[in-house]
């Protein structure tokens, strides 16, 4: 039985101050004039996880105050779900709360700190897939603090396979083909790769010795079936290369196929 792990497993290991550890969502709290200028989550990209791969990040917190930033009693934690108890789901913080901090002026500073993301611990089922919620705690030189409730978002996405097959090969000029693929997700239940249901796939062609796919305009999207397959039919035209291509979900990252070469005779 796959069981969720709220964030009280986590806050002893991880020894945090109860500004920072999610209780029921909260308005910000501060005191002075201390401020949290900006938070960045991996680098403004999506955090794409598999089935197995832990997944290393980082958040860079930048705050200001006029007495300076106190290194030390600044970081963030990061979240996906409320529970109606208040507790969350889905939690991570940084290995170690100290971080790495850059003094940009003498009343700004920016500390940036290396969280891990482990599909087997911290994701506990799908449903923690999608976007998740940063708290930042800072504390100034002379005793001013601030806590954010929700200093910055980050997607966390289930990572995403696609697979492509033109065939038979070779064929004749305008001679139909049958191009078949697979769309498959991570899924964090059973960690296995599963298909991707009734999802719009594109399937596009680039021409020998040109630089840029097309969208077949007679196929504009392809379904995948109950299984996440995809199958469809066209001509062949010209040697070349096939690929499916898939736009993504709020929940499941766009990817590509692999180009399958067509010899045309």
């Amino acid at each position: 039985m796959h069981h969720r792990t709220t964030v009280a497993g986590f806050a002893g290991a991880l020894a945090l101050s109860a500004f920072i550890i999610p209780g029921a969502a909260q308005a910000d709290v501060f005191s002075g004039d201390i401020r949290i200028t900006k938070v960045v989550v991996n680098g403004g990209k999506d955090l794409v996880l598999g089935t197995t791969d832990v997944k290393t990040f980082t958040i860079a917190v930048t705050a200001t105050d006029d007495s300076g930033i106190a290194v030390g009693n600044t970081y963030p934690v990061m979240w996906h779900t409320p529970l109606p108890n208040g507790d969350y789901y889905g939690f991570v913080g940084p290995d170690n709360i100290a971080g790495k901090c850059v003094r940009e002026s003498s009343t700004t500073t920016t500390c940036t700190y290396t969280l891990k993301i482990n599909p087997r611990i911290h994701l506990q089922d799908n449903t923690t897939a999608g976007t998740w919620t940063v708290r930042a705690h800072v504390q100034a030189h002379d005793g001013d603090y601030f806590t954010k409730d929700s200093a910055a978002k980050a997607k966390v996405l289930r990572n995403s396979k696609l697979t492509v097959n033109a065939s038979p090969e070779p064929v004749k000029k305008n001679q139909p083909i049958t191009v078949t693929g697979a769309l498959t997700r991570a899924n964090w239940e059973t960690y296995k790769y599963g298909g991707y249901t009734k999802q719009p796939v594109k399937l596009q062609f680039k021409k020998k010795g040109t630089s840029t796919y097309k969208t077949l305009k007679t196929l504009k999207t392809v379904t995948t079936d109950s299984k996440g397959n995809l199958r469809t039919t066209t001509q062949a035209t010209a040697d070349g290369y096939f690929r499916y291509s898939f736009a993504g979900t709020p929940t499941t990252p766009a990817v590509a196929s692999a180009a399958d070469y067509l010899n045309v005779k």
